[in-house]
């Protein structure tokens, strides 16, 4: 549930010169850098001492390669903590990353707007490999942008079984990009969704302790919606799927009513998205801010929350889970 009324905005703008920047390279395409971690014949050199080079363009998805590629893969990301990826403006080291990866891999369903066409496009280039961890999801259990029809929410890490899926997704690509050491990263793979199992056990059972009468999460914007639908949570959001345009005074109001009516103990900010909003609806609703939620970016890494560490997959969910239960009870 969202709670603006507006026009379907531009979504997730990036610069169309950085993507132009990108898409021409030298030549017409992305140039392969000499930086010795290829072969030449569509795989890179991990197997023989180097480290494959991975450009995640989100956290969430930079967390899943760490998981599977280990001690074989240098990743980068794109976006780091704190960085709302519907308002991102690609830089020129973004553009080195992209050139100088052999790997690259992103979210996809527009997470990453217009830039997503040019990750596309570069897929095959030279001996680059970039796709989206989300390609084999099945479409059907997939909700919908209300906004925008034609594309669908991509904030599926916050449905773990969901966000378990794109595990072989890279495998895949790494071991196509190393066959050296597919083996491991198959073996790795097992392990991540082995974890991921653990980590839904813990979702629901900690969630258990929370009345359903009391599950109403309201938060700066619409990014919980599959949390909402696996967990049994209505879910609010000030502002729709995307960051892109402000909520106006009349949806302000309304969710002002709205907590009223549901007599909701607590809200939430976010830590990607302005806290001013929520702050003044709290204050205009006469409840408190139960505590800062990570939604479209993860925290730094090693940085330990109530022991969890939430520049981590695991650590973001136990957070953000643990902190709602907590202030809603």
């Amino acid at each position: 549930m969202q709670m603006k009324n507006t026009q379907v905005m531009n979504r997730r703008n990036w610069l169309v010169a950085c993507v132009a920047a990108v898409m021409l390279g030298c030549g017409g395409g992305i140039a392969p850098e000499g930086d010795g971690t290829g072969d030449g014949n569509g795989s890179a050199s991990a197997g023989d001492g180097g480290k494959l080079k991975v450009t995640a363009t989100v956290n969430m998805v930079g967390d899943l390669v760490r998981q599977v590629g280990g001690e074989h893969v240098e990743v980068t990301e794109l976006m780091g903590p704190g960085v709302d990826p519907h308002l991102y403006q690609a830089t020129q080291a973004d553009l080195s990353k992209l050139r100088k990866a052999d790997v690259i891999l992103y979210v996809g369903m527009h997470l990453e707007g217009k830039i997503q066409d040019t990750l596309e496009k570069m897929n095959g280039q030279g001996r680059k490999h970039s796709v989206s961890v989300t390609k084999d999801i099945d479409k059907t259990t997939l909700l919908k942008d209300p906004e925008a029809a034609e594309y669908p929410d991509p904030h599926i890490w916050f449905e773990v079984p969901l966000w378990a899926q794109t595990v072989d997704v890279v495998v895949e690509t790494l071991s196509k990009a190393d066959p050296a050491n597919k083996a491991d990263y198959e073996k790795k793979g097992a392990a991540a969704k082995d974890k991921m199992t653990a980590l839904q056990t813990w979702v629901t059972d900690t969630i258990k302790n929370l009345p359903e009468e009391k599950r109403i999460l309201v938060t700066s914007h619409d990014a919980y919606s599959y949390f909402g639908r696996a967990y049994g949570f209505k879910v609010v959001g000030l502002q729709g799927i995307s960051t892109v345009s402000e909520a106006g005074l009349a949806d302000r109001t309304k969710l002002v009513d709205f907590i009223k009516e549901q007599k909701v103990k607590a809200i939430f900010v976010e830590t990607s998205v302005s806290p001013e909003a929520i702050k003044a609806i709290a204050s205009d609703a006469g409840v408190v801010i139960g505590g800062e939620l990570f939604s479209d970016a993860m925290g730094k890494l090693g940085q330990i929350e109530h022991g969890n560490d939430v520049g981590t997959y695991e650590g973001m969910i136990k957070h953000n889970v643990s902190t709602i239960v907590n202030a809603l009870k």
